[in-house]
């Protein structure tokens, strides 16, 4: 292959990794390496949840890509992908088009809202910086709107999270933290404020050891979370929702809804015509998709199926971090012209949720259960390995979380 041309589509966890690798990994004479996104900056996804909160300003979470990505050794094209079209392999964008030799899909995900009447249009979502800051915004505009109105609407102060799993729980467990304080700031009593999780199994953080769930449920509940499991959302309304329990229907006046019960691959992947499940490119052992030997496909657009439980890994950012050693050695071995490409195996080293700032609960080393502080401490030192993993000693000193005592 006369130096191909390596397209990299999506700058999230496995794309950035990817990226970096490869420009460590190949001559700048051996290939092109082109990465593809909409904003010029990365983000972390799993902090997301404290910027819609307002726990942690945007900023700290917003990483510029020129910051990590040499780019003397890398084209990066600041568009949006509107399709691919693998038989031509082309990438059409919105203001251009590229051809490609091998192509990295690394899109993400966008909300999935299972048909619910007045989701898409009345819910808000943790989907990326702008999103996220948009709830912020939208929470403390309500709070800072009832004690300027004649009529006090008991709706301004009530905040309904749709899903008890990762996303749903941990973001309530920031509101948790940051109601007392904008409560102080508008003049509100904070016994007015309700939080509100629903979701739809009979337990949250579904997968989870009952002792840890039980741990968060009673963390959160202490601090005013109130969870509705077992019950379904119907519908949403501007200015209210309806859920469903025990066959009864039940209406609850908020006007902030916030969806966190499903994610989906970004519909660019079916809709350029991949064979998918679920929406999902169920990948090859060696992360390429059925049909094509130069797709590679990573993190939320890939499906990797654990053949111990007969269901698919949960596309986490430490997934589509492994996954992004596997795609680049692959990529490389294709460059050089070899035949072995080597397959991905996941080592899930642990899950630790966080409860809000300084709580947490947590499964490493196989079955060790974290609570409280230790399970905090720990959330801190994964983040801040990624960030060394990504930019180094620098990037960790600049947007590291080193605040383990409180």
């Amino acid at each position: 292959m006369n130096k191909p041309n390596i397209v990299i589509l999506g700058a999230g966890y496995g794309g950035m990794m990817t990226t970096v690798k490869l420009q460590k990994s190949l001559n700048i004479n051996h290939a092109t390496i082109t990465l593809v996104n909409k904003h010029d900056y990365h983000y972390q996804t799993t902090w997301l949840h404290e910027n819609a909160a307002g726990t942690l300003h945007q900023d700290r979470t917003r990483i510029p890509i020129k910051d990590v990505v040499n780019m003397n050794k890398v084209n990066f094209v600041e568009d949006t992908v509107v399709s691919i079209k693998p038989e031509e392999k082309k990438v059409k964008l919105e203001n251009g088009e590229l051809d490609y030799d091998i192509l990295v899909i690394g899109l993400g995900f966008e909300a999935a809202t299972f048909g619910i009447p007045g989701l898409e249009e009345h819910a808000f979502t943790i989907g990326n910086i702008n999103s996220s800051r948009l709830i912020r915004e939208h929470i403390e505009y309500n709070f800072a709107k009832y004690n300027n109105e004649e009529e006090k609407n008991q709706g301004r102060l009530n905040i309904v999270v749709g899903g008890g799993g990762f996303t749903g729980v941990e973001f309530v467990g920031e509101l948790a933290n940051r109601i007392p304080e904008l409560c102080k700031e508008y003049d509100i009593d904070k016994a007015l404020v309700r939080i509100i999780n629903i979701e739809g199994s009979p337990t949250v953080l579904s997968g989870f050891d009952s002792q840890l769930v039980e741990y968060a449920m009673n963390s959160l509940e202490s601090r005013g979370v109130e969870f509705i499991t077992g019950a379904m959302l119907k519908e949403c309304k501007p200015e209210s929702i309806v859920y469903e329990k025990d066959g009864k229907q039940e209406e609850i006046l908020a006007f902030t809804t916030v969806w966190a019960a499903g994610v989906r691959a970004n519909s660019i992947v079916e809709a350029s015509g991949f064979e998918t499940n679920r929406g999902k490119i169920e990948v090859r052992s060696d992360m390429r998709s059925p049909e094509y030997d130069d797709v590679f496909v990573i993190g939320d657009c890939a499906l990797v199926m654990n053949e111990e439980t007969g269901k698919p890994f949960p596309p986490t950012a430490q997934i589509a971090i492994q996954e992004s050693s596997t795609v680049a050695h692959n990529v490389k071995v294709l460059v050089e012209g070899h035949d072995e490409l080597e397959a991905f195996e996941p080592n899930i080293l642990g899950t630790v949720a966080s409860l809000g700032n300084s709580d947490a609960i947590g499964v490493v080393l196989g079955d060790h259960k974290l609570y409280g502080w230790r399970a905090t401490v720990m959330k801190k030192v994964i983040d801040n390995r990624y960030l060394l993993k990504l930019g180094g000693f620098g990037l960790l000193t600049r947007k590291g979380k080193f605040n383990i005592f409180y």
